[in-house]
């Protein structure tokens, strides 16, 4: 075992740089273990500079010690507490909102039917009018062009609607933080509310909002159609919340060209159309797919406000609109600068077809003389052949320009209305007011109710030809007066205050006299001529005393047309209208037949024959005289009201009647106007452009037995004409004498004045 005392040594390298006390050992000999190497002593680090105090005195720093140091240790320590707290309840409620978030959109995403079911918005059907010819020229009602999907569409359309309305589509997930924070921005710098004005809404949300957040209309839930809309409209906070989520689930269940299609199919467009379709046949009359670079920004222009930019409302303003949409488009890359400036160079303009498809005053009136379940309120789509005459309603809206423009003063506030009618009561063609290209307004044709005046008296003379009177026979034009119980004493006068003796009845009629048609109204009774212009169809009530004569009774103009056609047509009542067959779309077989047409027998063809032959010399020989046609037999009669408020003329060639009235809206009087005026011009306008081209026929009249010159009296002479034989012997005048006592002398009170030249 070897001894540990006899170990070898350790080695141990020799350090350079050796003391000189451990040298010197060395070379001494020394023996024995030696002793292990001091550790190098470590070098302090290098303090630092103290900081100086800033009041100049001693004591510690903000750094490492004092109280300032310790308050802002402890600040940073609150602050680093706070952001913790903040931090974790913003990722914790960041999170929980997330999943009510998700689970939200899951719910509505499985309530979502396929997006062909939503393309149809309408809540209410339509009604397409046809005229006598079986082309469209009205629509009324929700238009629905027909379900198209995006590919259906011009690529300009679907441009223009993603340029205008929203550039980020393709690109967001169905709500557009960057475009919300945009709007809100522009609505306070404007001074409203946040949610008040620009939306930010995208497409999506749009279409969520047309959706009405997927609740339909119902109409038993006692809101009308508007109000619907205008609550699906509604912007608050939360409905703003619910609509986001709507859209996000849209853009889950749907491709954007599924939602860019659904919201294309709903849009509202104006002028009752729904949908881009719709729109497209409504003013420019071509489908969605056909349309132009202009056409499609007018249409996109739309959106904002249909009823403001609709080109059939102000064209220019739309066209200035769609200058802005093609910027837009221009600005994006969907169009060249070449293809830009094209549509602005050439601005898209309605249709000749589309122009005239507004209807007007027609097409509202055959609306409300349907059912309403089958017109104003329909559910259905429904089709109206009517009579409307597309020429004859251009004939009667080019004569009132025409005149108004040549004959009129400017800025008159005056109005007119026409009718034009087949003797059988087919309305051929309608001009309610002197602004033609309108829907809903004041139809002046079949809702005015005015005085005719003297425009009344052919029922007079029609009631006495059919008890048996001659247009031959005669009356006594003279000053004239009544007692009337409870009135008193009523001396009427003629519009020119002469007199002119013994008349017969047809000139009484030509020249539009008061007194003999006085007369002869209270000799065949005036309970009689009520019956006979009640039984032609003047509706209205009509007056009980004798200023029944003069036309006092208020009356519309189609009514009175429709009377006059009952004269022409021999003798036999009408009943006016325009629908002549309804149908559902679809469907050949007509639900409802016409309206109207010929009624009852109300006096005998002789007697309507021997009127018509009389009325002919109001237009020959008459006061009517602005009314003749060259090469066409025609008759009439013209007719102004009390202090000339309401001037008439309606008369008839063998194959038209046309009313015409004029007067004032407020029932003031007419400076200078009186039937056989303005209104007999209008009406020879009308009448010239009807039967411009078409072979003229004689009237169905009848001269009364014995030649009309031979039985026409001597203004000069007294003598009457030798009365008829038979049971009505004597002469009207003698009638009215003995009814009346006489009616000679001067009056003994204040005039009343009618009758009209």
């Amino acid at each position: 075992m070897t001894d540990s005392s006899k170990a070898r040594p350790r080695l141990v390298a020799e350090r350079s740089g050796k003391s000189p006390r451990a040298t010197a050992k060395t070379a001494a000999g020394g023996g024995g273990r030696k002793p292990p190497p001091k550790k190098p002593a470590k070098t302090p680090p290098p303090k630092k500079p103290a900081r100086k105090r800033s009041g100049g005195g001693g004591g510690g720093n903000t750094g490492g010690g004092g109280p300032i140091g310790w308050l802002f240790r402890a600040i940073m320590g609150l602050f680093r507490l706070i952001f913790r707290v903040i931090w974790g309840l913003f990722w914790r409620v960041s999170l929980i909102v997330a999943v009510l978030l998700g689970f939200a959109v899951a719910y509505v995403y499985t309530t979502l039917p396929e997006a062909s079911a939503l393309y149809d918005g309408r809540a209410r059907g339509s009604v397409t009018l046809l005229d006598r010819n079986g082309d469209t020229f009205a629509w009324r009602g929700d238009q629905y062009g027909g379900q198209v999907t995006a590919d259906d569409m011009s690529p300009y359309l679907r441009n223009a609607v993603v340029a205008t309305e929203d550039k980020r589509f393709y690109w967001h997930p169905g709500v557009d933080p960057r475009g919300v924070a945009s709007a809100v921005a522009i609505n306070l710098r404007e001074g409203r509310g946040p949610l008040s004005g620009h939306g930010g809404s995208t497409i999506t949300q749009q279409t969520a909002k047309l959706l009405c957040l997927g609740d339909a209309y119902d109409p038993s839930s006692g809101m009308t159609e508007a109000e619907y809309e205008a609550d699906c409209r509604e912007t608050t906070l939360w409905r703003k919340i619910k609509e986001a989520i709507f859209a996000m689930a849209m853009e889950v269940k749907y491709s954007k060209d599924e939602i860019l299609a659904i919201y294309m199919n709903r849009a509202f467009l104006g002028a009752g159309a729904r949908g881009f379709e719709a729109a497209a046949q409504r003013y420019f009359d071509r489908t969605a797919d056909q349309v132009t670079p202009a056409q499609a920004a007018m249409l996109a222009g739309l959106l904002v406000a249909p009823s403001r930019y609709a080109p059939t409302a102000d064209l220019e303003r739309s066209q200035n609109r769609a200058a802005v949409i093609v910027g837009l488009m221009e600005e994006q890359g969907y169009l060249t600068k070449a293809e830009a400036d094209q549509a602005r160079a050439q601005p898209a303009v309605l249709s000749e077809a589309a122009a005239a498809r507004a209807g007007g005053y027609f097409a509202d009136w055959v609306m409300s003389t349907g059912p309403d379940f089958f017109t104003r309120n329909t559910t259905e789509d429904v089709i109206i052949r009517t009579t409307l005459d597309p020429h004859i309603q251009q004939a009667a809206e080019e004569a009132m320009k025409i005149i108004f423009q040549e004959k009129v003063k400017d800025g008159s506030e005056a109005q007119a209305a026409i009718v034009v009618m087949s003797p059988d009561g087919a309305v051929r063609g309608m001009v309610g007011g002197r602004d033609t290209r309108v829907s809903g307004a004041f139809n002046r044709a079949t809702q005015a109710v005015r005085q005719p005046g003297s425009a009344f008296k052919p029922f007079i003379y029609a009631t006495a030809l059919e008890v048996g009177y001659s247009p031959n026979d005669t009356v006594v034009d003279e000053p004239f007066c009544m007692d009337i119980p409870g009135s008193g004493r009523w001396c009427p006068d003629n519009y020119t205050h002469k007199h002119y003796g013994r008349v017969t009845l047809t000139h009484a009629l030509k020249d539009s006299l008061n007194i003999p048609a006085i007369k002869v109204s209270e000799s065949v009774g005036r309970d009689l001529v009520r019956r006979v212009a009640g039984d032609f169809g003047i509706a209205s009530d009509l007056a009980d005393g004798p200023s029944l004569a003069l036309g006092v009774s208020e009356s519309t103009l189609i009514e009175m047309t429709g009377a006059y056609a009952g004269i022409l047509n021999g003798g036999s009542s009408v009943t006016p209208y325009g629908l002549e067959e309804l149908r559902l779309q679809g469907d050949d077989t007509p639900l409802i037949g016409a309206s109207g047409g010929m009624g009852e027998r109300v006096i005998r063809q002789e007697a309507a024959e021997q009127l018509v032959w009389m009325m002919e010399k109001v237009i020959t020989e008459g006061s009517g005289g602005r009314a003749q046609l060259p090469g066409w037999q025609a008759a009439g009669k013209t007719g102004t009201s009390q202090s000339s408020r309401d001037a008439w003329f309606i008369g008839f060639t063998a194959d038209y009647v046309v009313g015409v009235w004029m007067g004032y809206d407020d029932n003031s009087p007419l400076e200078g106007v009186t039937g056989g005026g303005l209104p007999a011009e209008i009406w020879r306008e009308t009448m010239i452009r009807v039967q411009e081209g078409q072979t003229p026929r004689p009237l169905p009249m009848r001269p009364p037995e014995g030649g009309a010159q031979a039985r026409e009296p001597d203004l000069n002479a007294i003598d009457p004409v030798p009365p008829r034989s038979g049971g009505l012997g004597q002469s009207i005048d003698n009638l009215v004498q003995g009814i009346f006592g006489g009616g000679g002398g001067a009056p003994e009170a204040p005039k009343v004045e009618g009758g009209d030249r």
